[in-house]
């Protein structure tokens, strides 16, 4: 049964959950991460690329280890839950809006017995379900894009942090100085009326009490993920025969090259945003 999500957050949860984004993400994504990658060379493995993200952001937060309690915003099918998990030991909350990619997060949980760590919540980062100061560390990849409301996103991730805590996310994001209008077959195609910014960001989490930490832009590696998923898109149309529609495959291919282009022409940005709670 749906939550009383609102518009935009609902349609991001009807998209998710549907056949053709759940068998797309899936196969063709990299099924763990499904997010953008750091890629070492245009034709690597989008999967290897993926995690090499989560990765670098795992290594940017000190002292992750069994106490520590992590909540996921926007979890898809749950690899950094699980690398988290399965490499510090971290407890981790990975909430998401589609059921049908909580379900197959659990799914993988269970197969590789980490389900005692890691709680799958159905449920929006609008409106996030714990207490105050609940968490040490708030993590997010390439989701909080699909908020209409994304200061307060930021703001319940700062709520629910422990002094002390980190906030580190990546999101898709329009570069501060794009002009206005150039990204509307970007946003047309995801069904949005903006983007974030890093501007947007920095100013945002400082209006909610956080530090910056760092701020790492790598708008390559969007260029290089988008590109890469497109072209394996095109070479996949075969085997995904039966899973993926022709329909879903044009309409992705040419969203796909709407991200490129616009980040080849300096209008999109993305990176890793790395911002911490106050001890005191």
């Amino acid at each position: 049964m749906s939550l009383n999500y609102t518009e935009v957050v609902e349609t991001a949860r009807a998209y998710y959950n549907s056949d053709d984004a759940d068998q797309f993400y899936f196969h063709v994504w990299g099924g763990e991460d499904i997010h953008i990658g750091l890629y070492r060379h245009p034709d690597e493995a989008i999967r290897d690329a993926s995690r090499r993200t989560v990765e670098r952001m795992a290594a940017k937060v000190s002292g992750l280890g069994p106490e520590t309690r992590v909540l996921d915003m926007g979890a898809g099918y749950g690899g950094a839950a699980r690398y988290l998990a399965a490499t510090f030991g971290c407890q981790v909350t990975a909430l998401n809006l589609s059921e049908t990619e909580n379900a197959r997060d659990r799914d993988m949980n269970r197969e590789q017995g980490l389900d005692h760590l890691i709680t799958v919540i159905d449920g929006s980062f609008e409106e996030v379900p714990a207490t105050d100061g609940s968490f040490d560390l708030v993590w997010s990849q390439d989701a909080i894009l699909h908020s209409g409301q994304r200061a307060q996103v930021i703001g319940e991730a700062a709520r629910v942090l422990r002094a002390g805590g980190n906030l580190i996310f990546t999101d898709p994001m329009q570069a501060d100085d794009c002009p206005e209008g150039v990204l509307q077959p970007v946003l047309d195609r995801i069904h949005l009326a903006s983007l974030g910014s890093i501007g947007f960001y920095r100013e945002t989490a400082a209006a909610r009490g956080l530090q910056e930490v760092s701020v790492e832009p790598m708008v390559e590696h969007l260029i290089s993920h988008y590109s890469r998923v497109r072209d394996v898109l095109e070479s996949s149309r075969e085997d995904l025969a039966g899973k993926v529609s022709e329909a879903y495959i044009d309409r992705m291919i040419a969203g796909l090259g709407h991200w490129v282009e616009a980040g080849r022409n300096g209008y999109l940005d993305w990176g890793i945003l790395h911002f911490r709670k106050p001890a005191g």
